[in-house]
Order: structure tokens, then C-alpha cells, then sequence
């Protein structure tokens, strides 16, 4: 497994499509996943710092797993199938560790909130993520971003495995 940083949510021209970006944290790759626009929202806003004047349902989610004692130990995404992302909630509670199934845009809104990492099954990379290229290695986070978003406007989402 391949540790990742949440670098943030995007929309894909010209449909407008919600795309998370994660990057490798020891490395470059990045990975897009293509997402609801409600769960790019609840990521927007967890990574923003931003409270909603209502709990969302990533944030409802988070106060029951803390009001039962459970711990979100880490969320992977698992497998990519027929051009569909898998993750798993990584939880340990009283009765010990459980892995949950969950859709990545969920499990990622919800590791924001808890502050947990997210990581990534190296085959998963090897198949849907994305190198910058070489010259760019030495960009900045923000330009890095930009660089990706350029790319993204060139291409379509069937392009890349949907969620």
C-alpha cells in the first residue's frame, strides 16, 4: 500500500465532472477518481476547514463512529474493477479491527474529517494513476495542481476509471 494526500476536488471540463486527486505522499504519482458532486462537496469542505451549519452525512457518519468508540484506523483504496474504484474503512472498535467496504468518495470525505490517511494498493496506481512529467518535478503543490487541471480539460472521464 501506497500512502496519499488528499490534494483537493476539481471539476472536469466541459461536463463538469467532480474529480479527487490524490498524490503519492513519498512520490509523484498522482491518482484521479471520478466522484458525486455531493461527496466533492463534503471534500471541498472538510479540506477548507469549513463547518456546515447541520451535519452532513460524512460528519454524521464521523459522530457515530466516535460516540461507539470506533477508530478509523486508515481508508485504502483497494481495487479498481471494470473501470470502478473499491475502498475500505480499515475500523477498530471494542470488538477488535473490521474492514468495511465503502466507495472511495465516501471513505476519502471521511478520512478528511477524522484526520486519518488514506493509501492507495500499488496495482491500483500501476493502472489509473498519473505521472507529471519530468520537468515538472521540481512544481510546487498549486502549480502541480494547475498542471493536472490543464490536463484533465483534454480529456474525458471514460478516459479513466469511474468510480
Amino acid at each position: 500500500m501506497i500512502e496519499m494526500e488528499v490534494v483537493g476536488v476539481q471539476e472536469v471540463l466541459p461536463t463538469n465532472t467532480p474529480v479527487v486527486l490524490l498524490r503519492e505522499s513519498e512520490g509523484r504519482r498522482l491518482l484521479p477518481i471520478f466522484i458525486g458532486h455531493p461527496e466533492a462537496t463534503a471534500i471541498a469542505l472538510a479540506l477548507a476547514g469549513q463547518e456546515t451549519p447541520r451535519p452532513m452525512t460524512h460528519d454524521l457518519m464521523a459522530g457515530v463512529l466516535e460516540g461507539f468508540s470506533i477508530r478509523l484506523e486508515q481508508v485504502v483504496v483497494s481495487e479498481l474493477r471494470d473501470r470502478t474504484f473499491f475502498a475500505e474503512l480499515h475500523l477498530r472498535g471494542p470488538d477488535g479491527p473490521q474492514v468495511v467496504s465503502a466507495r472511495p468518495s465516501d471513505a476519502i470525505a471521511l478520512a478528511v474529517r477524522m484526520g486519518t490517511s488514506v493509501f492507495a494498493a500499488e496495482e491500483v496506481l500501476d493502472e489509473a494513476g498519473y505521472l507529471p512529467p519530468e520537468e515538472q518535478e521540481s512544481v510546487g503543490t498549486e502549480e502541480q495542481v494547475e498542471e493536472f487541471r490543464e490536463f484533465l480539460d483534454q480529456v474525458n472521464p471514460e478516459d479513466f476509471a469511474g468510480e
